[in-house]
């Protein structure tokens, strides 16, 4: 989890002006307000969080995003909590955290929930696939074997009015464009879709509301991708998109996603991805190069947009 250089100039600027930018974007980008009568989840990867060194004003900004949600999925949680801890300072009292403890790369990933509106249940653990099962995790065309994730994904039970349902939070391994690194991903994809597959053909299930959400370091939503299709090989779906606003602020790659079960399809209201960087910062995008601009969004905010989905149950 190496950090992203320190950009080597300072931007001051006024929190209350940059969440107002962000609000009106909020509007023209058709993220929902919270409303008591459908759900609204979210995911993150917050870039190194507690290994980059923020202002308090950047927690206060990501805490404005985060707040919009009844429950938020966080990737790039650092082992140091200094920078989870920050957030939630900024964040109202009726918010909660839950993590894990780290994994590769010392990160960890957790779940931060209105306890207003969202009931944590009994059901909390990793996913860890035993090693006599590793056989079964395989891909046609793909040589190497499964060994494990690099990152456990993350699994949570909630409740919401009356429905129970298990949030998955996904930080896939994530190297580089190399073949074996791109087949290494889709193996840890297809074991994802296979546990998600299996639980809901189980009579033992938790819950068969099932959504896998996070960084599972796609590069694209097309046919021969071979870590999309690995991801949707077992039964999963992803949601339609419609525009091109993509995961990352390079806006070029769709890392980011939230896969579900077929039943929970006709329950999906919305969706979309806000891209905060279209409207934080102005005055940084006007007097500075592209790059320098999106050096600073990476190390101080992220360089992963959060994506979101409403549903009514």
């Amino acid at each position: 989890m190496p950090a992203f250089e320190k950009p080597k100039f300072i931007f001051n600027f006024d929190v209350a002006d940059e969440v107002q930018h962000l609000k009106n974007h909020k509007v023209v980008r058709g993220v929902p307000d919270k409303s008591a009568d459908k759900l609204l989840i979210a995911s993150w990867n917050i870039a190194n969080l507690g290994l980059q060194i923020r202002w308090r004003e950047h927690y206060q900004l990501i805490a404005e995003i985060l707040s919009w949600f009844d429950v938020v999925a966080i990737q790039e949680i650092h082992d140091d909590l200094e920078g989870l801890r920050a957030v939630e300072s900024e964040l109202p009292s009726y918010y909660s955290l839950i993590f894990s403890d780290k994994g590769g790369n010392n990160e960890r990933s957790g779940f931060i929930y209105d306890n207003r509106i969202i009931k944590q249940l009994e059901l909390v653990g990793e996913i860890g696939i035993p090693p006599k099962d590793h056989k079964y995790i395989k891909l046609e065309g793909v040589n190497q074997a499964f060994t494990g994730f690099d990152r456990n994904p993350y699994l949570c039970s909630f409740q919401w009015q009356n429905t129970m349902f298990i949030l998955i939070t996904v930080h896939s391994f994530s190297g580089g464009v190399s073949s074996r690194d791109l087949e290494r991903r889709a193996l840890e994809a297809y074991a994802i879709g296979r546990y998600a597959d299996l639980r809901n053909k189980s009579s033992n299930a938790f819950s068969k509301n099932i959504i896998a959400l996070g960084d599972f370091n796609i590069p694209m939503i097309e046919k021969g991708d071979v870590v999309y299709e690995a991801l949707v090989k077992r039964g999963l779906k992803l949601p339609e998109h419609s525009t091109k606003v993509y995961s990352n602020i390079v806006n070029d790659k769709m890392y980011d996603q939230i896969a579900f079960l077929p039943s929970i399809k006709s329950k999906i209201e919305d969706h979309g991805v806000f891209d905060f960087d279209s409207a934080i910062f102005p005055e940084l995008w006007q007097n500075h190069m592209p790059g320098e601009f999106r050096a600073y969004l990476r190390y101080y905010i992220s360089d992963h947009r959060p994506l979101w989905m409403q549903l009514r149950f």
